[in-house]
């Protein structure tokens, strides 16, 4: 079952996060923090935190609008616990989405990603869920690491 993520579901999501490996300490210092603002009711109505529950949550993913632009989202985080990965949870959660901002009227779901090796698997999911690699930054993040951004369109241009 996939909904919203309540107060009560704030330890197990950060356990994911921290399950996946992928995060810098800060990274997962503000990550907790974007968490906190969140059910703090800080981040306003547009932000979503939603959770994959399986009797307990396993996945977990965040999105938002693009501020500025007209239909376009950005979806910040999604991770599905290491013990449940190849399941199509993952799949599953991004579909939720693209449902609820396709039934929004929403035009585009960006989403940013490194560039180095050990998130290859994660660019294999977003082309294997539609998403094109629209831009890459060079050496963003740090010397190496570039920045993906990888696109989908959700409906078609008015």
């Amino acid at each position: 079952m996939i909904r919203r993520a309540t107060l009560d579901d704030k330890e197990a999501l950060m356990a994911i996060a921290d399950a996946i490996g992928l995060f810098t300490p800060q990274e997962f210092s503000e990550l907790g923090g974007m968490l906190a603002e969140y059910f703090d009711g800080n981040l306003g109505s547009d932000h979503f935190w939603i959770t994959y529950d399986d009797g307990e949550p396993v996945g977990v993913a965040y999105y938002a609008p693009e501020p500025y632009a007209d239909g376009t989202w950005n979806l910040y985080f999604i991770a599905v616990h290491p013990h449940h990965q190849g399941q199509g949870y993952g799949g599953k959660l991004l579909q939720y989405i693209e449902q609820k901002l396709v039934a929004r009227g929403e035009r585009l779901l960006l989403v940013e990603t490194s560039g180095m090796p050990n998130f290859e698997r994660t660019r294999a999911f977003y082309r294997k869920q539609g998403y094109e690699e629209e831009a890459r930054i060079r050496e963003f993040y740090k010397v190496g690491d570039d920045k993906v951004i990888f696109r989908k369109a959700l409906t078609a241009p008015k």
